[in-house]
């Protein structure tokens, strides 16, 4: 393959006004040469991730959706418009991840041309991207962008989970909607290495999802045997750890009981202030962004309920840590890490609203795939 580079590209933006104006467009920009430790990447696949979502319509109202010649626009709520505030005016580049093939390359990373890999780093929402030869993951023989596509931000966030309960000692997880694509995924790595697993879902559909991949312990919070389902499932598997992407409502305070309950089932002895074990949910989504319901008591006082961010993680553990869990990423993305899309649309599809409200929701299992080479 030689360095064949086009003129331009396109590459999709946003922009929020500081009187509350979305523009979502789709802009034609030149592609630059890479540098000598740099690659130019044919973007062929890149999802939309929870992540992305303030990036593509920056928490605007979605009844105020509409395309104006070709430009996606909307009104964003005046109270919303402080979490915009150091990008305001200015036109942001959205997309987190995605996989392509490498097109040109600079002297110093020839050996990755032609080659397809994926990056984490942002604008990926574009038919072309430079990056440096370093932040890129060079994919397996035969894996095609679409495989590889959620390379980093699902992935890394399961072993993530896995790689906290082990550093901060426990032996178990608990994980809160459970059947998206990360519970899916956490669920295959936790079977791959033996760690019980305890997963909380809405409904039976979402259950026999989980069940058909191998899980053991599927909960349905709705179903009225879940209190003492929960306690009995914390009791088999010692779990005093939880991941919660639901974040609002009752559900990790009903967790901590359980597992408070399931160590003084354990242990007789617990005094007036419960079991000294430790005891802690990290929210790490916000389906419901309503306020986190916690009592002063009945779990003890050995227990927290924190934040947990990736990109904080990955920052704590540093540089060669972080690359031996991309390392694993890239050797098992076909069948731990695999991810699965319900549809895959272009960049212009992007700015239609009905399919980007669609591809925003939150919806179980649902998740879309942008191929930027797509229909142009």
């Amino acid at each position: 393959m030689t360095n064949e580079i086009p003129a331009e590209g396109l590459q999709l933006r946003t922009l929020i006004s500081s009187d509350g104006q979305l523009r979502v467009r789709l802009a034609r920009v030149p592609v630059e040469a890479p540098g000598p430790d740099e690659v130019l990447i044919r973007v062929e696949a890149t999802p939309i991730n929870p992540s992305d979502q303030g990036g593509l319509v920056g928490a605007a109202d979605h009844s105020t959706l509409k395309v104006e010649d070709g430009v996606l626009t909307g009104r964003v709520p005046p109270m919303m418009l402080q979490l915009f505030k150091n990008r305001l005016d200015e036109e942001f580049l959205s997309g987190n991840e995605g996989a392509g093939v490498v097109i040109a390359a600079g002297d110093n990373a020839r050996a990755l041309l032609g080659r397809t890999v994926a990056l984490l780093g942002g604008s990926m929402y574009a038919q072309y991207r430079l990056a440096k030869a370093s932040e890129v993951l060079l994919l397996p023989e035969g894996t095609t962008p679409a495989q590889g596509a959620s390379a980093f931000i699902n992935p890394l966030t399961v072993l993530g989970m896995v790689e906290t309960m082990k550093r901060e000692g426990h032996k178990a997880l608990v994980h809160t909607a459970a059947a998206s694509n990360v519970g899916q995924m956490l669920q295959r790595l936790c079977l791959a290495e033996g760690i019980p697993l305890v997963n909380i879902v809405r409904n039976q559909k979402q259950a026999q999802i989980l069940r058909d991949i191998g899980a053991t312990h599927v909960l349905d919070s709705t179903d009225a045997a879940f209190t003492a389902d929960l306690h009995a499932a914390l009791a088999e598997t010692g779990a005093t750890l939880a991941f919660d992407a639901v974040a609002g409502g009752p559900l990790a305070y009903q967790i901590l009981l359980g597992m408070e309950a399931a160590l003084r089932q354990k242990d007789a002895g617990s005094g007036v202030y419960g079991s000294a074990v430790h005891k802690q949910v990290y929210v790490y989504g916000i389906l419901n962004p309503g306020p986190i319901d916690i009592m002063a008591h009945g779990a003890g006082m050995a227990w927290g309920v924190g934040g947990w961010l990736l990109f904080n993680f990955l920052a704590r553990i540093g540089p060669d840590a972080t690359q031996a869990l991309r390392e694993r990423v890239a050797r098992d993305i076909r069948t731990i890490f695999a991810s699965h899309y319900t549809e895959e649309i272009s960049l212009a599809d992007a700015l239609k609203p009905e399919i980007l409200l669609r591809s925003i929701a939150h919806n179980t299992g649902s998740k879309f795939l942008i191929a930027p080479q797509k229909g142009l």
